[in-house]
């Protein structure tokens, strides 16, 4: 499946989910002020692809050790820019695994989101594999 397929599922899931939680169009308040809409007209994508975020992984050893594999889910918070305000670990896997994505999402650049042509804050799912080969 290529990247543009996957991201077109990733846009129709948010929009789905919009349809059946309408209280989780609201942005976010982050405690600071700045507000982060869940979803926007055009959402950003990491700048060179998700290859470039996987680029900068490197599967922890003890994980290897463990066999730990699964997908670490975090959400992050992209300002107007496509800079990483910051992220959170939805659900991880343990192992150094939820650090390891962390820290790559944090360090990545990505496009603006934007809404009526206007770049906007917004909070961006995302899913990071980690597998043993």
């Amino acid at each position: 499946m290529g990247k543009l397929n996957i991201t077109r599922m990733f846009a129709l899931f948010i929009l789905i989910t919009l349809v059946f939680q309408p209280n989780f169009i609201k942005a976010a308040d982050l405690g600071e002020g700045d507000q982060y809409l869940a979803f926007a007209e055009q959402m950003p994508e990491p700048v060179g692809g998700l290859q470039e975020i996987y680029a900068k992984i490197k599967y922890p050893e003890i994980a290897k050790k463990a066999g730990v594999q699964g997908k670490v889910f975090i959400m992050a918070m992209i300002n107007e820019n496509g800079t990483v305000d910051d992220v959170k670990v939805i659900k991880g896997i343990g192992g150094g695994c939820d650090e390891a994505a962390s820290a790559a999402v944090k360090s990545s650049k990505f496009t603006s989101a934007k809404n009526k042509g206007q770049a906007v804050k917004v909070k961006l799912s995302l899913s990071i594999e980690f597998k043993l080969s």
